[in-house]
């Protein structure tokens, strides 16, 4: 039914959504198809303001007509409501959507045959009679009759939150935290969210804030926005911010006085809960006020506290080798491995074996790995409990399949529970006398606390990485604070490049990048470059290349041994765009094929997934910002898809939680640190130039076993080399370390 007057006067249009093409989390704009009743199989393309609807809802439209040059005719919706369906065929599409948890299309059909026009009715005020229904038993109707319930709380709140522009999956999550207190929470603290929900940030606090009657120059804004400030600089990897460049971004953000920002400030630094100020050495070794949110304030003196502890420790649960006969032992390893040991390297054994903590760095081919077997060789020929570990699970495999021994990633091995504690800590440390951790690079200030309190007194912490990669994700750099002048961590870096690391073309041009020089990109059988100028073109090259091209000629599964590596997220070339190429490429929709559409992604069976935030609650022991695997089964009836991570555990996820997925047939450069795989492929285009950094593009060459594609503009790769990382991260942890003090 519509009205097509062409009055002044809103036009109204009712329908029942068939299915939704496009939704923007962010801003709620959709692109959807609906059917008027018309007829004939045609459904009318409606835009704009569908936040929360979902498809098999009625829905009554304002707006206006209107017509696009590609897609012609369509209604912009300005405001819409839902109208519960009035027909069998409406209430039996309307159930079967995927609305209500436990009711697919099979028992929608059941449920309708059985009812009839009763049928909503007895949802509302008799559920417990879908006992009658056959095939639904006393546990799918409690479940059916608890997501129905569920279902009208939500729309509630998504109702109210709908005028402030809050997304359905943000609206769900709002509920599941607060249940009944929802809507009161974000009427009278609606800065909580921030803090409290992830997936809303400090803006859409406030927008919501604003909305609801706040003044632009609250005190409560102002301290939400000075924390959220600080949040924001620890997602850049820093632990602090020197206290003007704080109060000059909180200024920006906020648009209110310096002097109202300056004393909200003080009244964070007063309260217990709020921020701590402390003068350290800034980046040029003059003092600044640094300004912390609490957690890493804490984070940062205990992992230096407890480091220097172990390293202080008289204990010693490696007590053989303080007097072991160096020559023969390490001639007992030759004979083990068939290998002698390069001199460097017999420090670096000698370290991790006589002193509590050590660190082992240098790049590819320079013999970290064969070192770190010959650790564990000797250590385990005293019987010594030897325990191994890295921060992702591709990296914790090639360590186990280096080492002949079991090996898990860090969260596992500290059995982290929900909240982010561990079973594991100071009062209960790990039972092993060696730890080693590979890729210490990627662990952050907030991890490695966790880390180092887990390790007994007098056991041996060995940590190896290459600290020219990228530094982690979160705040820190730790590895690079345990390497820096002054530091009391004992450590080795190994700089010989081995002979047979020196035939593969992978090795002498990550060495190439990071002393500077350009790689060689031809004559080589293992390293490529598809010179394309243009940033579209690039694209399209790099999609061909790691779908068709690197499968035909070298055997390689796209999906599970290629990975495209790129720069950053946005643009052409990025990984956002990449990802839909790909999954055309590799993972196309087909009528058998399971998909469910959510935002502006499609998942489907078979699709490869990353994980984009730490969530403790879920599988075993977490799962992990990071966390690579494939969907491996969608149900639309019980509104859940399963993920198969590569540590091998099953983990479902719940349709309103698949924003805490993306895809991963491309991810950035950021995201890859840990992970090896036998190819990659790299788009390195002007249009990031201002990511094209030396330890961008040498960590992406480091990641790959076998094959490098580079596919872009030479004078992008040149950019890449030439470029040093601009300035350290705001950490004072070498500080610490040291026990200065700052006059």
């Amino acid at each position: 039914m519509s009205n097509e007057g062409r009055g002044p006067g809103p036009v109204v249009v009712e329908g029942v959504l068939e299915r939704i093409t496009y939704a923007n989390e962010e801003s709620g704009y959709t692109v959807a198809r609906v059917d008027t009743g018309r007829g004939a199989g045609e459904l009318l393309t409606v835009v704009g303001a569908l936040l929360g609807a979902q498809p098999g809802e009625s829905l009554r439209m304002e707006g206006r007509w209107g017509s696009h040059p590609q897609y012609g005719r369509q209604f912009t919706v300005d405001d819409y409501t839902t109208l519960l369906p009035a027909t069998i065929q409406g209430i039996r599409r309307y159930l079967g959507s995927g609305l209500v948890k436990g009711i697919g299309p099979v028992f929608a059909d059941r449920i309708t045959r059985h009812f009839g026009l009763d049928t909503l009715d007895i949802l509302e005020e008799s559920p417990a009679r879908l006992i009658e229904v056959p095939g639904l038993g006393p546990k799918r109707t409690g479940n059916i009759t608890a997501a129905w319930v569920e279902q009208k709380a939500i729309k509630e709140v998504m109702v109210f939150l709908q005028g402030v522009g809050v997304s359905t999956s943000i609206a769900v999550r709002i509920y599941k935290k607060y249940e009944d207190a929802s809507i009161s929470v974000v009427r009278n603290r609606p800065y909580r969210l921030a803090a409290d929900v992830w997936g809303i940030g400090f803006l859409t606090a406030d927008k919501i804030a604003q909305s609801v009657g706040i003044p632009h120059d609250s005190p409560e804004r102002v301290k939400a926005g000075l924390q959220y400030a600080l949040s924001q600089s620890s997602d850049q990897g820093h632990c602090f911010l020197p206290e003007e460049r704080l109060i000059a971004d909180a200024v920006k953000l906020l648009q209110v006085d310096t002097g109202l920002v300056i004393d909200c400030l003080a009244e964070l630094a007063a309260d217990p809960e709020g921020v701590v100020r402390e003068t350290v050495p800034g980046p040029e070794g003059t003092p600044v006020t640094a300004v912390y949110l609490i957690p890493f304030h804490r984070a940062e003196l205990s992992l230096a506290g407890q480091l220097r502890r172990l390293l202080r420790a008289e204990e010693d649960r490696l007590p053989g080798f303080r007097d072991v006969a160096w020559d023969k032992a390490l001639g007992w390893l030759a004979d083990r491995t068939g290998a002698s040991l390069a001199p460097e390297q017999e420090e670096a054994v000698r370290l991790a074996l006589t002193r509590k903590v050590a660190v082992l760095t240098g790049g590819p081919g320079c013999g970290k790995s064969f070192t770190v077997r010959s650790v564990v060789e000797l250590a385990r020929a005293r019987k010594a409990k030897v325990v191994l570990a890295a921060p992702t699970g591709r990296a914790a495999k090639r360590l186990a399949e280096l080492t002949g021994a079991e090996a898990s990633t860090v969260h596992r091995l500290l059995e982290l529970k929900p909240g982010g504690d561990a079973a594991y800590d100071r009062d209960r440390p790990l039972d092993a006398d060696l730890i080693v951790v590979d890729e210490a690079s990627m662990l952050d200030l907030l991890l490695a606390n966790k880390l180092v309190k887990a390790v007994a007194p007098g056991a041996h912490l060995l940590l190896v990485g290459d600290v020219d990669q990228l530094p982690s994700v979160g705040a820190g750099e730790v590895l690079g604070d345990l390497l820096a002048p002054g530091s009391p961590v004992p450590a080795v870096r190994l700089t010989r490049i081995f002979r047979q690391a020196q035939e593969s073309g992978v090795v002498v041009n990550a060495h190439r990048i990071n002393e500077g020089r350009a790689p060689q990109t031809t004559g080589l059988p293992d390293f490529f470059l598809f010179a394309e100028e243009e940033t579209e073109d690039a694209a399209r090259v790099a999609v061909e290349v790691a779908a068709r091209r690197i499968p035909a000629k070298f055997g390689l599964d796209p999906r599970r041994d290629v990975q495209v590596l790129a720069p950053m997220h946005r643009g052409p070339a990025g990984a956002g765009a990449l990802n839909g190429l790909l999954q055309q490429a590799i993972t196309p929709a087909r009528p058998d094929l399971p998909e469910k559409r959510f935002g502006g992604r499609v998942f489907r069976v078979g699709d490869k997934v990353t994980q984009i935030r730490n969530n403790y609650e879920k599988g075993e022991n977490g799962i992990f910002n990071g966390t690579v695997g494939v969907v491996t089964a969608l149900d639309a009836e019980e509104q859940r898809l399963t993920v198969r991570t590569d540590e091998d555990e099953e983990v479902p996820y719940n349709f309103d939680e698949l924003d805490e997925l993306a895809h991963a047939y491309a991810v950035t450069i950021h995201r890859s640190q840990g992970s090896e795989y036998p190819a990659v492929v790299i788009p390195v285009t002007t249009s990031a130039w201002m990511m094209l950094q030396r330890n961008l593009l040498y960590t992406a060459v480091t990641r790959a076993r076998k094959l490098v594609v580079l596919v872009g503009s030479r004078r992008a790769i040149a950019q890449a080399v030439r470029t040093v990382s601009a300035g350290r991260r705001f950490t004072a942890l070498a500080h610490r370390l040291t026990g200065a003090t700052v006059v």
